[in-house]
């Protein structure tokens, strides 16, 4: 298969075209290179992928690529991705993760897709406190961010029924490790660390996430992209739930920090308290299974942030008004 990706400048994207160009199959990379984007991310697969400067938004220059590409199988990471900007700036958001998927839709449509894989979020379902979200769980978005993913979720099932476009939807949970962009908790915590500063969390820090390594996440999409049945949607989560403050504290606990370094404050407007996916559809019938524990992971992330501290604190300008 001939692979587009879009958004593979960010986090999990790059980790999916690392995995991809390790196996040596070669992609297609389209990329706005806005603020969260980094190419350097691709350091490791360079030479091994085409790429192109393009917005999703932008259906003239979405046109051109495919028609030019010709390509049989999208996979869609393009999107505006945090919470807390998506309340300070919400209409990049709809713009973004609504309109920018339907250009890619209507170009799929058009060029004849095998497959569309679209990345989405287990923001989607909301939150819930005891129990597990399954891939039939009403959609209840809570934000700005979780809202504009979960009508691009409709959308591409719109396109599925109506017009026959070969598409699968993907849920990860929490996704975590090297390269992610500082704005998220636990590269910030890192970098507040290097910056001599507390880390700010909200409330007491009770809110519980399903932390899924970026490594694993992106095996899980590969597997989902070649051996996914069409039409279905695929939770992806590793069953690790943590609370906010577990994570930040492991991450003192790494640096030999005390817990003097940790500032609770407001929490965010309409913060989901819990999310859980049950991931037994992919486990039974693809066979993933994410592979990196919670313990391991944040080690190996936190040693990497250290180790790469001047990119991270490259960022701060571009994120430092957020957190003011």
């Amino acid at each position: 298969m001939k692979i587009l990706t879009t958004g593979s400048a960010g986090f999990i994207g790059s980790a999916f075209i690392r995995l991809l160009t390790s196996k040596g199959i070669s992609a297609i990379v389209v990329d706005n290179l806005d603020y969260a984007a980094d190419l350097k991310r691709l350091d490791l697969a360079k030479g091994k992928f085409k790429f192109y400067k393009a917005d999703i938004r932008d259906l003239k220059k979405i046109d051109t690529i495919f028609k030019k590409e010709k390509p049989d199988a999208v996979v869609n990471f393009a999107a505006q991705s945090h919470v807390d900007r998506s309340i300070k700036e919400p209409f990049i958001f709809t713009d973004t993760n609504i309109r920018g998927v339907q250009v890619l839709l209507e170009t799929g449509k058009k060029y004849g897709l095998e497959r569309f894989v679209h990345i989405s979020t287990d923001e989607v379902y909301g939150d819930i406190e005891h129990g597990e979200f399954v891939e039939t769980t009403p959609l209840n978005p809570s934000s700005p961010y979780s809202a504009s993913k979960a009508s691009a979720d409709l959308l591409v099932n719109s396109y599925k029924r109506t017009f026959n476009l070969p598409a699968i939807i993907v849920r990860p949970s929490n996704n975590y490790g090297p390269w992610q962009y500082p704005e998220k908790l636990i590269p910030l915590a890192v970098l507040k660390i290097l910056r001599g500063e507390k880390i700010p969390v909200y409330a007491q820090g009770k809110n519980v996430r399903e932390w899924l390594y970026v490594e694993d996440s992106a095996a899980g999409i590969l597997e989902i992209l070649e051996r996914g049945k069409l039409g279905e949607v695929y939770n992806l989560g590793s069953g690790q739930e943590k609370q906010n403050i577990e994570v930040v504290r492991a991450i003192l606990a790494i640096l030999k920090a005390d817990e003097s370094r940790i500032e609770f404050v407001k929490d965010r407007p309409g913060h989901d308290i819990r999310y859980k996916l049950n991931s037994q559809k992919i486990q039974r019938e693809i066979g993933w299974q994410a592979k990196v524990g919670f313990e391991e992971g944040i080690t190996k992330t936190v040693e990497w942030c250290v180790a790469n501290k001047d990119w991270l604190l490259g960022k701060w300008k571009k994120i430092s008004w957020l957190y003011k």
